[in-house]
């Protein structure tokens, strides 16, 4: 089974194949780590306590089996609009694959346009204009970066990414070098295997960190674009979450060492709070790393929208016109420009409270169909292409039950 596309005639000009596995690691790492983690830290703070770094390593297990289906599928598939061409591929139905690609579509465009909006204030802090004003200054100079050859706008959101990342980095060092029981307390981390509150505190908090981690699997969607997909591909999705986990660990652990749980679960700027105690520096040092996550959030799902758009009308999904590619710039400008303009509809004029909540759960529905995906594809014996990444056939059935499973938990929490 293969994606079914539509043939670009020969002279048209096609994505090219220009990104390395650095390129991938830092754009799945700008896509995953946002603004959530620093909400996060008080809820699990709150929640687990000293045991709240547990919960952060439970949920990027729990998102490996799903992180292993992508990869599987996305080097049997590297292509654009990757989840629907994996439902097509499994199912042979259009109206799924189309469904598939358009919620795809619709999740990262709320993403991108809540966090287009939450950047005004950010910005705010070193620019004085109107709310509505920052926002479209940011959603179409962003646009502009989006719309350039993807070896330069992914290098300029890597670059952003390592800014982002230096501020959780700069956390780490500080607690490490100048907090208190870092390494003593340790031990604090395990809870006793009697204590069934603390475990049952761990995997509800662990039910909120997965969200941390959603935004890894977009990386499937630049799969065209990359070298070698068939091995860069799967180690950037493990990389991605490796490292994201690593950092979310030692990060939830530095704060609550820093600062008494309780007092963190009560602050509305919870890194912040630790930042300044171990750091002593002013906080617009945080907010300048805060407007470069914001704009970089923005920028990677511009990017992935406008591949998503483009791999569903280069499978025949959409109007063929929105499978054209710039001839100078290879990418495909049209597709990432109506993604640029409904992120900026959303952003300026529909009320976005609890839509990002429901993206994440729609998010976990798809893991499930790319899940139930590569189960059919399994069964069906096709074989995988030379050199494909393949996995255990046990492994989409734990990520699709974990899947499920979150999804439950989640309507009943």
């Amino acid at each position: 089974m293969t994606a079914q596309s539509v043939a670009a005639p020969a002279d048209e000009p096609r994505l090219v194949r220009s990104l390395t596995l650095t390129h991938a690691v830092l754009y799945g790492m700008g896509v995953t780590i946002g603004a959530g983690i620093y909400v996060l830290v008080g809820i699990a703070a709150g929640r687990s306590g000293m045991h709240a770094p547990l919960a952060f390593i439970g949920a990027a297990l729990v998102m490996s089996f799903s992180a292993a289906s992508f990869a599987e599928l996305g080097t049997r598939m590297p292509v654009s609009a990757s989840e629907a061409a994996y439902v097509q591929a499994a199912f042979q139905r259009k109206w799924l694959s189309l469904g598939t690609g358009l919620l795809v579509v619709l999740t990262a465009t709320v993403s991108a346009a809540t966090v287009s909006r939450g950047s005004a204030g950010y910005v705010a802090v070193f620019v004085s204009a109107p709310a509505p004003l920052i926002v479209c200054g940011v959603v179409l100079a962003m646009g502009a970066v989006a719309c350039l050859a993807t070896v330069q706008s992914v290098t300029l959101a890597g670059i952003m990414t390592l800014v982002e990342v230096s501020g959780l980095v700069l956390i780490i060092v500080a607690g490490l070098l100048y907090g208190n029981g870092v390494i003593t307390r340790l031990p604090e981390v395990w809870p006793a295997t009697s204590d069934v509150g603390a475990w049952i505190g761990i995997a509800g908090t662990t039910l909120i960190a997965v969200f941390a981690f959603i935004g890894f699997e977009h990386l499937v969607n630049v799969a065209e674009e990359l070298k070698n997909p068939s091995r860069t591909l799967p180690w950037a999705l493990f990389l991605t979450l490796g490292l994201t986990a690593l950092i979310y660990a030692l990060v939830v652990w530095i704060a609550v060492t820093a600062v008494p749980p309780p007092e963190l679960a009560n602050s509305p700027a919870p890194l912040a709070l630790v930042f300044k105690n171990l750091t002593g520096l002013p906080l617009p040092t945080m907010s300048a790393i805060a407007v470069t996550a914001t704009l970089n959030g923005i920028i990677v799902h511009m990017i992935m929208i406008g591949r998503v758009i483009y791999g569903l009308a280069d499978q025949g999904a959409l109007p063929k016109v929105l499978a054209r590619v710039n001839s100078r710039t290879k990418t495909p400008v049209l597709a990432t420009a109506i993604g640029i303009g409904a992120i900026l509809l959303l952003a300026l004029a529909v009320p976005l409270a609890g839509l990002a909540d429901l993206t994440a759960r729609l998010t976990l529905v798809v893991f499930a169909l790319v899940n139930i995906a590569l189960i059919r594809i399994k069964s069906a014996g096709e074989p995988p292409p030379a050199g494909a990444f393949v996995c255990p056939k046990w492994v989409p059935f734990a990520g699709l039950l974990s899947s499920a499973l979150l999804i439950v938990l989640d309507s009943i929490s």
